[in-house]
């Protein structure tokens, strides 16, 4: 049990950071092609993104600074797995309750996919991090 304590962050830095980058580059695509993603999911023309595109961006912040940190607040790693465990929940119960496309389905469902393994990331990160403060 030698490894510093940045080492045993390295996995959860990296996870949120990705996480970070993933937000921000969802939410500008939101802001940027609102019209275009709203036809794309089959959702009706009265419908904006814009709100869910400026949550993201300003999730992604958070999720950056965090990251940042010299020593990480395992606090809000923890809310960030909270956070995308309601996301991928939310976006299978809205694949069903919601009259999206086809293609737009299988994108919310692909989405959530790759948050949820964000949200798996993180977890092992914070159970290294713990494990190694246990240690310590």
């Amino acid at each position: 049990m030698n490894q510093t304590i940045d080492q045993n962050q390295d996995l959860l830095k990296n996870a949120l950071t990705g996480n970070a980058i993933f937000s921000i580059l969802s939410g500008v695509a939101m802001l940027l092609a609102n019209r275009w993603l709203v036809q794309f999911l089959g959702l009706p023309d009265k419908v904006s993104l814009a709100v869910l595109g400026v949550s993201l961006i300003v999730y992604a912040v958070v999720l950056w600074l965090n990251a940042r940190r010299p020593k990480i607040r395992v606090v809000d790693a923890w809310i960030a797995v909270i956070m995308d465990a309601v996301w991928v929940a939310g976006s299978y119960v809205l694949i069903f309750i919601v009259p999206f496309s086809v293609a737009g389905k299988w994108t919310i469902a692909l989405i959530a996919e790759l948050v949820l393994a964000f949200a798996i990331l993180q977890w092992i990160g914070i159970r290294r991090v713990r494990k190694s403060e246990h240690y310590a």
